[in-house]
């Protein structure tokens, strides 16, 4: 494949040695490179403003950069990039991390054939959604300038749908005598048709409506508004109206006046460009962002309380006042910047090129600019504050209705706050918050391993079958600014950022010591303890475990670690060692979520597990549902053919606990028998 333009790629990499072997790889591939090199956060940052990439090629094993952390440093820059992930060996659950991580291709370092293939491919892709966004973009801009060209037509040209009147220009209004859009929209268009070409021209409309091919001009006499006739030449077209199949239909007549074309642009109150002009200025500016000029914004400003404004005023000085915001507005604004109405009472602007800052700086100016001032409204002064709207422009936004959305969205968003304030949408703050979420996070949990900030919870099992002893699921739990903060909310973090190993050691371990004090009270305990997949990972976790569960002594107390069967299919052989390992240290192994898979009891002949778990989803509204009661009396008997117990959690009511009896289970769980409780801290101190 042959490029026409440079492909600009930042690689990270640790090595300037390997990042110019990939260089190569490309260049002989044909493919011109203009490269850059980063191995930190503040190294990526700065070639992103130097360089500004088409792709980023990345090895992940750079000291310092994880996949997660570079993907939400691009996605924060608010440009389109593909991120490649440059990796040694190709490992299963490696490249669906990194795919998960938003890396758009993974290739091997030894294979110069596809790391090429994978690169051009992403160019590609990438130029492909570039190219579709420049499209949109015309093709607004050409609609636009169509709808233009339709009002300074010298013909009345009317769109159709359905025999109604769904678009018009000024000078078919002119040619029917009708002053306002309003009184001709949805008006059959055989109203202004003189009798006696009725039949004919509803026969027309009908034969074009089953797709027809459109017929010659045809002269026919056209009735106006107030009654009187005349002659016109009428052409059919096909066309399409706001996404709409159509007709266009052309009577040839009349012609607009010039002097009204000449206007066409301006708002005749405040002087400022009308909508139409507006939005194509708007359009033209969507257009420069979706090719890569940055730091473009646009803005809608209202007038706050505009209504009770006008009531104080007078409505015959509620033009006037507009007016005067406007021409307030536009000397504030540089010759560069486009100042229009898009409402009633709504101004926009399309702000020129400009920083962060200095756009912040210019809407403040604006505000303070008109509520500093004093208006004058017939034989009144006032006051007027303003409240402003807005986005920045960037390639990822680059669809004017997505733009004037996002500032409207901003503009409301403002004024439902009270007014008289400024608010601007940054297309990439929806990445910098997540980011920003993620830190957070991710300190309470470094700050909770280090500072002993975990708790753990258990909830008691309850044996069907006058079991032997006390049985109860280990929960953790963190201390948070606000109390004890459930793992759905830290779990993802820490995952991302591998501290789950150390959660599950610190979980274990306590669970471990728990057990020591309860049976040093005499108690018989089972304690049942979730193990995530991350911790397989750990070569030390299992030689440690055996260490502490050898250590504790336990004589009637057993320690049951559990994985869900999803993680087990997906980490067989990892589990199968580790289980192994810990069955022989004396531990015990439960599956949970068992029966969601297709063929759940395959697993159990490379799996020696202790316990069976019964899958939450057959639990919901299980009196209801007779299908699950048999999958779970067939999972029960033929657990127990192979000598497993089984469980079934979240247990919702009585009749369900009657029915799981029924069906052969051997222990139920959930918060209707009970809710998890706090372990007291002295109950799993060291011993």
């Amino acid at each position: 494949m042959k490029h026409d333009n440079v492909i600009r790629i930042l690689f990270i990499e640790d090595s300037v040695e390997d990042a110019e072997l990939l260089i190569n790889v490309l260049r002989n591939g044909g493919v011109a490179v203009r490269p850059a090199r980063a191995t930190d956060a503040e190294g990526i940052q700065a070639s992103l403003d130097e360089l500004v990439p088409d792709l980023v090629l990345m090895n992940p094993d750079v000291a310092g950069v994880e996949p997660t952390a570079v993907m939400r440093q691009l996605n924060a820059s608010g440009r389109d990039l593909a991120l490649i992930a440059i990796v040694d060996t190709l490992r299963d659950d490696a490249v669906a991390e990194l795919i998960a991580a938003g890396c758009r291709g993974v290739a091997p370092r030894g294979r110069p054939d596809q790391i090429l293939a994978i690169t051009e491919r992403e160019f590609e892709s990438l130029s492909t959604r570039r190219q579709v966004r420049r499209l949109e973009t015309s093709l607004r801009e050409t609609e636009r300038r169509c709808d233009s060209l339709l009002d300074s037509s010298r013909d009345a040209i009317a769109y159709v749908h359905e025999g109604m009147h769904v678009r018009v220009n000024q000078a078919y209004l002119e040619a029917f005598g009708f002053a306002e859009m309003d009184d001709i929209l949805g008006l059959p268009i055989l109203d202004l048709i003189a009798g006696t070409h009725a039949d004919a021209f509803k026969a027309t409309l009908r034969s074009l409506s089953k797709g027809d091919k459109s017929p010659p001009p045809v002269e026919l006499l056209a009735r106006r508004d107030d009654g009187s006739t005349f002659t016109s030449l009428v052409e059919f077209a096909h066309a399409t109206f706001e996404g709409e199949t159509c007709l266009q239909i052309v009577f040839r007549q009349q012609i607009v006046d010039a002097a009204l074309v000449a206007q066409l642009q301006r708002d005749p109150v405040t002087g400022l460009f009308n909508r139409a002009r507006t939005l194509e200025h708007v359009d033209e500016a969507v257009a420069a962002a979706a090719a890569g000029r940055e730091g473009q914004a646009v803005l809608l400003i209202e007038p706050d309380n505009w209504r009770d404004i006008v009531t104080s005023a007078g409505i015959g000085n509620a033009d006037p006042l507009l007016a005067a915001i406007a021409a307030r507005i536009a000397e504030s604004i540089d010759e560069d910047d486009v100042a229009g109405v898009l409402g009633d009472h709504t101004l926009g602007l399309v702000l020129s090129p400009r920083g962060d800052l200095e756009h912040a700086a210019l809407t403040e100016r604006l505000r303070t600019a008109i509520s500093e001032h004093i208006f004058d409204a017939g034989s009144r002064s006032l006051t007027v504050t303003i409240t402003i709207g807005g986005t920045l422009l960037a390639e990822k936004n680059a669809n004017s209705d997505t733009v004037l959305h996002q500032a409207s969205a901003a503009l409301r968003n403002a004024q439902n706050q009270g007014g008289n304030r400024v608010e601007l949408h940054d297309p990439s703050a929806r990445e910098k918050a997540d980011a920003e979420r993620e830190q957070y996070w991710l300190d309470l949990v470094r700050d909770a391993l280090s500072k002993d900030g975990l708790r753990l919870y258990h909830q008691q099992i309850i044996s069907l079958q006058d079991a032997a002893g006390e049985f109860y699921e280990i929960l953790v739990r963190m201390r948070g600014p606000k109390g004890d903060v459930l793992p759905s909310y830290f779990f993802a973090v820490a995952e991302r950022n591998g501290l789950l190993p150390a959660i599950d050691r610190w979980v274990l371990g306590h669970a471990i010591d728990a057990l020591m004090h309860r049976e040093n009270d005499g108690m018989t305990t089972t304690y049942f303890v979730k193990m995530t997949q991350q911790s397989l990972e750990d070569r030390d976790l299992l030689p440690w475990l055996c260490r502490r569960l050898e250590a504790a002594q336990l004589r009637r107390s057993t320690l049951v670690i559990e994985m869900p069967e999803s993680k087990v299919l997906t980490s067989l052989r990892p589990t199968q060692e580790f289980v192994s390992g810990w069955r022989k240290a004396g531990g015990k192994f439960g599956i949970e979520q068992f029966g969601s898979g297709l063929n759940s009891f395959q697993i159990l002949s490379h799996i020696e597990a202790d316990y069976l778990k019964i899958d939450r989803n057959f639990m919901t509204d299980l009196p209801q549902h007779p299908e699950n009661q048999k999958k779970i009396a067939e999972i029960c008997k033929e657990g127990h053919v192979s000598g497993k117990q089984t469980i079934a959690e979240w247990v919702e009511d009585a009749v369900s606990t009657s029915l799981l009896f029924a069906c052969g289970v051997d222990f139920v769980q959930g918060n209707f028998l009970q809710e998890p409780a706090k372990v007291l801290a002295e109950e799993y101190m060291p011993v």
